[in-house]
């Protein structure tokens, strides 16, 4: 095979596996923008609003449940061809959402399209960490990182621009190209197999339907709550599914999830880390645009700059992080951005409705910083606790841990949010015009009562943010215990 003895310049590897990272994660967000031209072009009315979303849903399920199975395959059969697979699946699903007539067809398509698109972050890891030399491991894992985050960001804007230019079609069109010329460069690659290795296909199946109802569970709304027993119903499935893995795994030869991981204790506490990062990131998200667009009576737009000015610094700090890592270590680096993340989140919990800058953009700033610092060290610290012939599941489940905990954090923080800010305006009752009531007293009461309402959604946010300060502090325990264990 062409390169198989070769020595690849590290900048090539990193250019071929960060535009893969990037150009998938792109397509997480790519949608957002084009939904009304799409719902337009479909023929969707407003009213199933809630269905479009599946378009966003589908991609993240499935770009989520099939990341450990695609590993294990990396593992067994070596990353760059497992990687051309998938970058072909992605380009089936691609074209298959370009031509979609109806909403149901996309959805479907979304899904094939994430499944062949998940693999390019936890397989490019593991290429990069066979591939590129052990000093610049750290820098390589940043960098696809980083490209991750950058196209994640992106996406809305990228997706925009196309529609205004072209269509919401050329958005997907335009992957087919790129996802071509990857395809291509990763001949360019050896392709080592593990000698031996084997798949276990059964445990592949049971961890995918595990992952997927699971997610389903905390997708749904009212996750903590009784309104509906459908979420604790899904949730009571997937703990079922986990169990039943863990029986198999137990009697199988080389299972999915070797028991060998578990035994480090650096590789839970990598992933313990990991979750706890995205529940506390995706509070910090969706807090941000929120709390500018009804409290503060900002525009969407104005909300949107708020959020860049978090999210556009992650890809600076997870470079940063992957630079660090060699020469302070995976855990007090990870601890580091952690408190980072920590003291930025408690500062904006003391926002009032005249914030303005410095103090927002610093705030922002200081704990995006920190959210980008911890993505190279915890991805270090899980591939080193791995062995060579796991390294692909190791990277696929620290990705997976990191989706888990944003889905998480958005259920809680749905759940609890109306539930607080009922409590917070309990007794608060919409004033009506009385009979014979003094000129410009009704209108005294309605600014009193707006101004009550405001007041509650106020301090709601800044428990958000509190409770993104806190998470991130809990974080810290398992970080420290990154420290203990080693290779698996």
């Amino acid at each position: 095979m062409l390169g198989r003895d070769r020595t690849l310049p590290t900048p090539f590897i990193l250019t071929v596996i960060g535009l893969g990272a990037f150009i998938t994660a792109m397509d997480q967000t790519v949608v957002v923008t084009a939904l009304p031209s799409v719902m337009l072009d479909l023929k969707v009315p407003i009213a199933e609003l809630d269905r479009v979303s599946w378009v966003i849903t589908a991609y993240l399920l499935g770009y989520t449940v099939a990341m450990p199975l695609i590993g294990r395959l990396g593992d067994v059969y070596g990353y760059p061809r497992v990687y051309q697979v998938c970058l072909v699946i992605f380009c089936i699903g691609t074209i298959s959402v370009a031509v979609s007539s109806s909403l149901g067809w996309m959805v479907g398509a979304r899904v094939i399209q994430a499944i062949g698109g998940g693999a390019t972050v936890p397989i490019g890891m593991a290429l990069a960490t066979t591939l590129v030399p052990r000093g610049q491991r750290g820098l390589a894992l940043g960098i696809v990182g980083a490209s991750a985050e950058v196209g994640s960001m992106l996406g809305p804007a990228y997706g925009g621009a196309i529609v205004e230019l072209l269509s919401w079609r050329w958005i997907f069109w335009l992957n087919v190209p790129q996802s071509a010329v990857i395809f291509l460069a990763l001949f360019w690659m050896p392709n080592r197999r593990e000698i031996g290795a084997k798949v276990d296909y059964m445990g592949g199946v049971i961890l995918v339907g595990a992952l997927l109802v699971l997610s389903l569970a905390l997708s749904r709304t009212g996750l903590f709550t009784f309104d509906s027993p459908y979420p604790f119903l899904l949730t009571a499935g997937g703990v079922g599914l986990v169990a039943i893995l863990i029986l198999v795994e137990t009697r199988t030869l080389q299972p999915l999830l070797a028991p060998a991981l578990f035994r480090s204790w650096a590789f839970l506490a990598s992933n313990m880390a990991q979750v706890l990062v995205g529940v506390a990131l995706i509070i910090a998200m969706l807090t941000v645009p929120l709390m500018a667009n009804t409290v503060m009576g900002k525009s969407p737009f104005t909300g949107a700059l708020w959020l860049l000015r978090l999210t556009g610094i992650i890809p600076l700090g997870a470079v940063a992080g992957g630079l660090l890592v060699s020469r302070l270590g995976s855990s007090p680096l990870t601890i580091a951005g952690l408190a980072m993340v920590a003291v930025g989140m408690f500062l904006a919990s003391g926002w009032e409705l005249g914030v303005a800058d410095p103090e927002l953009t610093i705030h922002l700033l200081i704990a995006g910083f920190g959210f980008g610092l911890v993505i190279a060290p915890i991805t270090v610290q899980a591939l080193d606790s791995a062995s060579d012939d796991y390294r692909g599941t190791a990277a696929s489940l620290v990705v997976v841990s990191r989706m888990m905990g944003m889905t998480l954090g958005l259920a809680a923080l749905s759940a609890w949010g109306v539930q607080h800010f009922q409590v917070l305006t309990a007794g608060m009752e919409f004033p009506l015009p009385l009979a014979e009531e003094a000129a410009g007293l009704f209108e005294t009461r309605a600014a009193e009562y707006s101004a009550n309402v405001n007041a509650a959604g106020l301090e709601l946010f800044q428990r958000f943010f509190l409770m993104a300060s806190i998470i991130s502090l809990v974080a810290i325990a398992p970080a420290l215990g990154m420290k203990l264990g080693g290779k698996s």
